[in-house]
């Protein structure tokens, strides 16, 4: 957290260094052009401007206008980087150095999204506003807090965790928390959201709600930190209250999940929201935020294949294959398999030019590119898209049916798994899961879960997650079959599946240990 406060410690040193010198009258001189947090927090206009900047921190580069999915997607079978920039390729092989940009970009923007919510969380209770707005506000305060808290501990496992702003130098220095303490603190947090959230933001003033965290985002992701610290029963508990809400479903078209055609649907839970048409157009390629970055995302050119983009994340020939395991009911191939990736097939077209003419004679005519979250299908001039307006769908209903059936698994009713699992399948035409493979023990459905997720949300961050969860790496038979699928897997040792704290965090911060293996 040094690199988020080194700012906030200056400007504190140069107040002390000018007020020694100053007259007793000058100290009480307010300077009107100066805001501070005992200017600032004054009516429910301000109110929305904190809250707002809270959710600023998820289009920064440590956060997901890039690096996030970086480390999300890259770690992961379903995905491989052959990318000439080491903060990447390392990334998937489980080589970070704790000296790098690459650990310290999303360490430091979550920190910043977490310093912004507790000050909301400190100053907007005070305020003298309408009570159900403020109520509102808290909530997305809060569940914003416990997302950035979700990801800190799923990166870094044991992290430093204050829930106030600073009051002095020495709270910059907090002391790191087990990971089951973070957890802890992520429960509360989207216990306190989910109490606090509006189910929907139509008709609720001021304008602009869409994207907002809601009722259902909170519970979904409270039901997904349960599942991650195995308390199935709690977990399945708010799957089936959001099942139940009655708001989402899915779209009939998987494509409609990540391209810009069909934004905010009513499977998306929680989603990221970018666009070419706000802010202003500088590129916020890390530094310090500038009001003249615009409010676009970098994956579309970070992922994008070759000759389009940087190509730094590719799909691996091993999720090529898995897609091809199981025909369709009218005997096709799964149609998620093109959502995913580009590949050498007849009629294949990405920026309106022809797959096999523009890859003619180069190693690219039999790769595997990213298709999701990219524009090649958009027809516009600028190939290389450094400014992509496609919003990050973190949360899908399709996320919240498969999770509720791994916890009915779990629970021991691996029978009623079936339905939610073939809710999914439906949608791409694969045949009645409960007539091809009928009466699978709990083992066998887990395997099977497993196969149902890879191809459902590859390529979307959370198969990495999935894989360590679910004690693979512990397994050496599992491992051994990693290892074949994405040879990526070769370089891993216990401790790297999570990334190291940043160097000049523990070199500062003397309540800091680093992470095993590092």
């Amino acid at each position: 957290m040094k690199t988020i406060y080194t700012k906030a410690v200056l400007t504190l040193l140069l107040v002390a260094a000018f007020a020694m010198g100053c007259k007793k009258s000058d100290l009480t001189t307010v300077n009107p052009n100066a805001q501070t947090t005992q200017t600032f927090w004054q009516n429910s206009s301000d109110a929305v401007k904190g809250i707002n900047a809270v959710y600023g921190s998820l289009i920064i580069d440590g956060s997901y206008m890039r690096f996030s999915p970086i480390v999300e997607n890259t770690r992961g079978d379903d995905a491989t980087s052959y990318s000439p920039w080491d903060q990447i390729y390392n990334m998937g092989k489980f080589n970070m150095q704790s000296t790098g940009d690459g650990v310290l970009f999303s360490w430091t923007a979550y920190y910043q999204g977490i310093l912004r919510a507790n000050e909301v969380l400190k100053y907007v209770p005070a305020i003298n506003m309408d009570a159900e707005l403020k109520k509102r506000v808290l909530g997305q305060a809060y569940f914003l807090r416990g997302l950035y808290y979700f990801h800190l501990a799923d990166f870094y496992k044991n992290v430093p965790m204050p829930l106030v702003p600073a009051a002095s130098s020495a709270d910059y220095f907090q002391k790191q928390q087990p990971q089951d303490v973070v957890w802890a603190q992520v429960i509360s947090d989207f216990k306190a959201a989910e109490g606090m959230l509006p189910t929907t933001y139509t008709g609720l003033s001021p304008d602009g709600q869409i994207g907002r965290a809601t009722k259902g985002a909170a519970a979904a992701y409270l039901g997904k930190t349960y599942l991650f610290t195995k308390k199935y029963a709690e977990a399945a508990a708010e799957f089936k209250s959001v099942i139940d809400m009655g708001l989402y479903s899915l779209v009939p078209n998987y494509y409609d999940n990540f391209f810009a055609n069909n934004e905010n649907n009513a499977e998306s839970i929680f989603e990221v929201q970018f666009s070419r048409d706000a802010g202003g157009t500088d590129l916020g390629w890390g530094g310090d935020p500038s009001s003249g970055w615009g409010r676009t995302s970098a994956r579309a050119i970070t992922f994008g294949a070759a000759s389009f983009g940087f190509t730094d994340v590719q799909p691996t020939p091993a999720l090529y294959n898995e897609y091809l395991q199981e025909k369709t009911t009218s005997g096709g191939t799964d149609p998620r398999l093109d959502v995913t990736m580009y590949y050498n097939k007849p009629g294949e077209k990405l920026y309106n030019q022809d797959f096999a003419t523009r890859y003619a004679g180069s190693s690219s005519l039999n790769a595997l590119f990213c298709h999701k979250y990219e524009n090649g299908d958009s027809g516009q001039a600028d190939e290389y898209d450094w400014r992509s307006g496609i919003n990050e769908r973190l949360m899908r209903y399709a996320d919240v049916l498969l999770m509720y059936a791994e916890c009915l698994n779990e629970l021991g009713t691996t029978n009623d798994a079936y339905q939610y699992i073939q809710m999914v399948r439906n949608r791409v035409g694969l045949p009645n899961l409960a007539t091809v493979k009928p009466g699978m023990s709990q083992a066998e459905m887990r395997e099977q879960i497993g196969h149902e997720r890879f191809l459902e949300f590859s390529l979307e961050g959370h198969r990495f997650d999935d894989i360590r969860r679910w004690g693979w790496l512990q397994d050496a038979t599992k491992l051994a079959w990693l290892k074949a699928r994405d040879p990526e897997f070769n370089t891993y040792t216990p401790g790297k599946e999570y990334l190291p704290i940043p160097l000049t965090e523990v070199q500062t911060n003397v309540g800091l240990v680093q992470n095993t293996g590092y």
